[in-house]
């Protein structure tokens, strides 16, 4: 069952956090009709049923989608064609700071994996080409890296970001507040100086409004298909039916 906040309905929130849809977004369209958002951030899981463009279709003349893909995006080959095949590829955050909405976004989507790098520990593998070169022939998908590692987090996105300034980090992964999350999140969000980082894949919804000082930014977990904005006002939230 949903429900809606009792966030002021006159008020104009530019850019709305989603997390994991897990291929249903009927939620996001009729929060965007509602409230038009200068911009909507997805943070991973999309799971699409057919092209993302597709999917949004309706709303895409009054708002922009942005998005960071999770781990479940590269569950099948239709999970990721529907996703990085789709017209929408150039709105993808992952390794990259985009203006969005008049704000600085950085995005890092994906999760960290043993077989690559899993935080504190130094990396395996630095870039998808030298752990192509170790994986063996037979882990290649379409020539190139295995399906299931193009959601990983190889070090050279993360390195990417570094140096870089923004004003929200946006991921999939979770930062030290979680009982899940890493400090190499922390360090991204610090490093960045962002005011505030929005997180998906726990699929619980969590405002860790009294860890702020500690980290140095405002962090928030948006939850199973859930929507805040850009302030931490819950949007919409729904029950979690997925763990």
């Amino acid at each position: 069952m949903s429900r809606t906040s009792m966030v002021d309905q006159t008020k104009m929130n530019r850019i709305f956090f989603c997390g994991d849809p897990h291929g249903r977004f009927a939620h996001i369209v009729d929060a965007v009709k509602a409230h038009r958002p200068t911009a909507v951030v997805l943070l991973g899981d999309l799971q699409a049923q057919r092209p993302l463009e597709q999917e949004f279709a309706s709303i895409l003349t009054m708002t922009e989608v942005w998005w960071i893909h999770g781990n479940h995006d590269t569950d099948s080959d239709a999970d990721y064609d529907n996703l990085f095949g789709s017209a929408l590829i150039d709105r993808n955050l992952h390794g990259r700071i985009v203006d969005v909405a008049g704000m600085r976004i950085a995005g890092l989507g994906g999760v960290f994996r043993g077989q690559v790098w899993m935080p504190p520990a130094p990396e395996k593998f630095e870039t998808p080409a030298s752990y192509m070169a170790h994986c063996g022939k037979g882990n290649l998908w379409r020539g190139g890296l295995s399906r299931k590692h193009r959601s990983s987090i190889f070090s050279v996105d993360y390195q990417r970001l570094i140096g870089e300034q923004a004003d929200i980090l946006v991921t999939h992964e979770a930062p030290s507040c979680h009982s899940h999350g890493f400090l190499a999140i922390d360090e991204l969000a610090r490093n960045l100086r962002v005011r505030r980082a929005f997180h998906g894949h726990h699929h619980v919804p969590v405002d860790y409004g009294d860890q702020a000082e500690r980290l140095g930014f405002a962090a928030y977990g948006v939850g199973y298909r859930g929507i805040v904005d850009q302030d931490g006002n819950v949007i919409h939230t729904e029950e979690n039916e997925a763990a």
